[in-house]
């Protein structure tokens, strides 16, 4: 089991340890030299990391969704931790612990789809019952179910995450059907439990998560009726009436067109599915936003496209933490910390030897691990000429503050 993770990482200390990694691309610096942009996970969250030097030794020897081992620093840039790599190697299967890598649910699979089958069994409605029966009985469904992900990134993304956010869509199903007293539990039920089954197929969740062919091309409402359709050919009882209410639950419960319902919900069960799976998604990222936020000060987290805003981080908040812009506004200038020299260490580890095709790559002692000056990261905006002693209106001073607009000659600058 590694010993140092994502979120335990300190900054201005030189570490080594095993990540997954999630991205790869490789960037040209203004020189025409090379580096490596990456995103690096392990099973408690995602980390930004550049590797600036001697890159040319190491870039073709390991992909996407590679264990690496990784030697560096962690340095906050523009209030974001970023790791500089000074050494990398490629892992074998048999020197990593997947459990160390991957996300999963606090909860144990197989308890919880004890529990969903306990649920069916108690369904009156013997005709749903049969139905979700038939889905669970078949192997090739309920393995996947058991461990696949809600989403690739939104909410509950996480092995496991599709059946802990059914049994929580049941749980709120329960609660707000006897609230309501019109609601068929029975039909709510099945609509939360095969709403997202087509994610066990639209999903690929091996190692890092990402979309499959069919997902692509086709989504998961499409590919989940189809999995229902296949079932209910062996159920030649089933009510044709009781057949498309299932089917439009499906269809229907994104909610809006926009967001790729192909029908907005048209009952009370599909309306309720609708708004419980978007309550519990929105729910789950908010936590998630604060829980992995990688801003290093302040109280609000970076802003989470899924919810359109900023999260206040609201413990922090609540004990008088220095309160901070959003990060929207959250612009400061990159500060070069020099890390230290990487310790020579026992240079066995970083060889081909040890496990990899990869050669070690050793850091120039006096590396500073930031690209030359003139050259920011990428997808930073570079600084902006200053702005020659010329005075800027209060309207041009507001602009600066909010947007980051910096003016030189009295134009925008970069």
């Amino acid at each position: 089991m590694k010993k140092i993770y994502v979120n335990g990482l300190e900054s201005n200390e030189v570490v080594t340890t095993q990540v997954l990694v999630v991205s790869k691309e490789i960037r040209q610096k203004k020189t025409g030299e090379p580096y490596l942009s990456l995103i690096l996970a392990d099973r408690t969250g995602e980390l930004e990391a550049k590797m600036w030097d001697n890159v040319a030794e190491v870039m073709e020897t390991f992909t996407k969704d590679d264990f690496i081992k990784v030697k560096g620093i962690a340095q906050v840039y523009q209030n974001r931790q970023q790791f500089t790599i000074h050494k990398l190697r490629r892992l074998e299967e048999h020197e990593v612990e997947p459990s160390d890598f991957f996300p999963c649910s606090k909860r144990d699979p197989k308890e919880m789809f004890a529990e969903l089958r306990r649920i069916v069994d108690g369904m009156g409605n013997v005709h749903l019952r049969s139905l979700l029966n038939a889905i669970f009985d078949d192997e090739r469904i309920a393995g996947p179910y058991q461990y696949a992900p809600a989403a690739k990134s939104i909410h509950h993304a996480f092995r496991g995450g599709l059946l802990e956010h059914v049994l929580s869509l049941c749980a709120l199903g329960k609660m707000t059907a006897l609230h309501y007293g019109a609601v068929d539990l029975d039909l709510l039920l099945t609509g939360a439990m095969l709403h997202d089954i087509g994610k066990i197929e639209e999903l690929t969740y091996e190692r890092s998560f990402g979309y499959s062919s069919s997902g692509q091309l086709l989504g998961h409402i499409i590919i989940g009726l189809r999995m229902i359709d296949e079932k209910l050919a062996l159920l030649p009882e089933f009510p044709a009436t009781l057949r498309l209410l299932v089917e439009h639950m499906i269809l229907s419960h994104h909610g809006e067109l926009e967001f790729g319902s192909p029908k907005t919900p048209m009952f009370l069960e599909a309306l309720l599915l609708h708004h419980l799976d978007n309550l519990d998604s929105k729910m789950e990222t908010m936590r998630v936003a604060v829980e992995r936020d990688r801003l290093a000060e302040g109280v609000f987290t970076s802003w989470v496209g899924s919810l359109e805003r900023t999260v206040l981080k609201k413990e922090k908040f609540l004990t008088g933490a220095e309160e901070a812009a959003p990060a929207v506004r959250d612009k400061q200038e990159r500060v070069e910390v020099e890390p230290q020299p990487p310790d020579e260490g026992n240079a066995n580890e970083w060889r081909a030897g040890s496990g990899s095709a990869a050669s070690g790559v050793e850091a120039p002692a006096a590396a500073s691990g930031v690209p030359a000056k003139g050259t920011p990261a990428a997808g930073t905006r570079p600084e902006a000429n200053k702005n020659n002693g010329r005075p800027i209106s209060d309207f041009g001073s507001k602009l600066q503050a909010v947007l980051d607009i910096k003016l030189s000659d009295g134009k925008p600058g970069e």
